[in-house]
């Protein structure tokens, strides 16, 4: 009879090991995750707003951070502080093209500054669709 770990030394594990994980690059840093958008904004928004690809990738950023993670104001809707050298980055902007942006965001009123790194995002982007859906925000101001 043949050693049980000679016959299970022939098959190998469905699961990948920590080191395989590692060499892949794979890992939970890099597992996809989704962010919930409301229809409104490629219904409407997209198509009445001509934007272009950095305030709709700056307005998603912006977004996200208030309305799909954590975040303890979120029945105000205002996003947690920001270090704008850091978005600049992530966003692959210069500061002063991001000021730009931000500003254009604040002239369609899809944001305001609460403070320097801080916003205010309306959770169906314009103050219409807000009054709408029966969006209201706890008077944070």
């Amino acid at each position: 009879m043949e050693d049980i770990r000679a016959i299970l030394s022939q098959f190998h594990s469905k699961k990948r090991k920590d080191n395989d994980i590692q060499k892949s690059g794979l890992g939970p840093a890099d597992t996809p995750v989704a962010s919930e958008i409301p229809d409104v904004f490629f219904d409407i928004v997209l198509q009445k707003y001509k934007l272009n690809r950095h305030e709709i990738a700056l307005l998603m950023q912006l977004y996200r951070q208030v309305w799909c993670r954590a975040n303890l104001y979120k029945s105000h809707g205002i996003g947690p502080m920001n270090s704008l050298a850091e978005l600049s980055q992530g966003l692959q902007l210069s500061i002063e093209d991001l000021h730009h942006h931000i500003r254009s965001l604040e002239n369609y009123g899809f944001i305001e500054t609460v403070r320097s790194g801080q916003y205010f995002v309306r959770k169906y982007f314009t103050e219409d669709l807000d009054r709408k859906y029966g969006q209201n925000y706890n008077d944070f101001f």
